[in-house]
């Protein structure tokens, strides 16, 4: 099957070709006929498989069959580097139309937006905080929408959004055509699809907890204050091509960046403290190979799309079990292979055990030759039921000698 079977309006067929995409990814044959029907869209893929596309390419052909005046589609997305990701790839699709679109993001110039408006955008890209500033300003009117996005909903109501979410739908008619897009489906997911969809097709491309195929994972335990050792020997004994080192905090990725620009490597920090135009030139340097690597919270763990991306280590144990599927998505994207590394002490086999039950498999345990590893304790013993649950409250007996009698 290729591109060329959904008859695609020409101007997206030769924007297509010009980015050699030929064959569609499995979520993008399901779900881009669905589009194409109009019907409501409820669908959940493992990350990295074209989830983009498969809404943006249907969502475009109908704005271009059917030109309007005003915003006629809306995209949300949880985070301002996913949703400038979407912009770019919108961006790229509509090079041979005169497709407009409008990106809405915090830490940008409300001028910017607002001529970007004014200019003539159909299509909206936003984050829901900033879009709900624009909204009470009265800057934008999502009156003449008629295909709402939500991508990545369940990061969204992960982040808090769920408010604004709830109020941004008041501005959008109810008459609409309505596509929710995630990577997991847990309650949360299923009590906006009530709100926010109406008679939805669901389709469900892997189940929840998968990793891809194409990724390799090994875990390397270690004591925690031999990890910054250990990841520089195994970035200078790894054939690597660009690598991205996940912390869990905002101070640790800092501190672990220094201590590899002070080895002489070429790194990048990437984090929720850093400005918006930090955080964007951080991305395009990484992306374009100005720096090799990137270390990062898991403000990169969703929906990034770096090209050639051999290799994913985790420098902490993601606390989250479906924080390291996301994690290890950002390799082995496109049919390619890639590796997942993941540095762990003593104190986080616990968090091992989890995500191991989670995705359904043993992760295998190897060591780097040749480093001077400290010896390591014994695993930790499964906790007993009293440990887990505690001695909780005593139960007494309604009856003969029972004081509630």
């Amino acid at each position: 099957m290729s591109f060329k079977d959904f008859s695609l309006r020409p101007e997206l067929q030769k924007a297509l070709e010009a980015l050699s995409f030929h064959v569609p990814t499995p979520i993008q044959k399901e779900a881009i006929p669905i589009v194409l029907s109009g019907r409501d869209l409820l669908a959940s893929a493992q990350t990295g498989t074209g989830k983009t596309l498969a809404f943006l390419l249907p969502l475009m052909h109908r704005m271009l069959e059917q030109p309007a005046h005003g915003v006629t589609g809306l995209v949300l997305l949880p985070t301002r580097e996913l949703a400038a990701q979407v912009a770019s790839v919108g961006k790229d699709m509509g090079r041979f139309s005169h497709f407009k679109l409008a990106l809405l993001v915090g830490g940008e110039s409300y001028t910017t937006q607002l001529h970007a408006l004014r200019s003539g955008a159909n299509l909206v890209i936003a984050t829901p905080g900033r879009l709900l500033d624009h909204l009470e300003r009265r800057t934008v009117s999502l009156s003449n929408v008629h295909t709402l996005v939500l991508d990545e909903a369940d990061r969204m109501l992960d982040m808090g959004f769920a408010p604004a979410l709830h109020a941004i739908l008041r501005y959008i008619p109810e008459q609409r055509h309505t596509l929710l897009f995630s990577a997991t489906l847990p309650n949360e997911i299923e009590r906006l699809s009530h709100l926010a969809l109406k008679n939805p097709i669901a389709i469900r491309m892997a189940p929840q907890g998968t990793t891809a195929e194409t990724v390799t994972q090994h875990l390397f335990p270690v004591m925690r204050n031999q990890k910054a050792d250990l990841l520089l020997g195994i970035l200078r004994n790894t054939s690597v091509n660009a690598v991205l080192i996940f912390c869990r905090t905002k101070r640790g990725a800092d501190r672990l960046a220094r201590f590899l620009q002070a080895n002489d490597l070429s790194v990048i920090a990437l984090h929720a403290d850093r400005t918006q135009a930090q955080r964007a030139a951080a991305l395009h340097g990484f992306k374009t190979g100005k720096f090799q690597i990137m270390v990062a919270t898991d403000i990169a763990a969703r929906g990034l799309d770096v090209r050639r991306l051999s290799h994913v280590i985790n420098f902490d144990v993601p606390q989250h079990t479906e924080d390291y599927v996301h994690r290890v998505g950002r390799t082995g994207r496109h049919f390619e292979v890639g590796d997942a590394y993941t540095l762990v002490a003593p104190d986080e086999e616990r968090d091992v055990a989890a995500i191991e039950r989670f995705i359904g498999r043993k992760l295998p345990r190897v060591q780097l030759p040749d480093f001077p590893y400290e010896k390591l304790p014994p695993p930790p013993k499964p906790k007993t039921f009293m440990e887990r649950f505690g001695r909780g409250r005593r139960f007494i007996p309604r009856g003969r000698f029972s004081r509630h009698r």
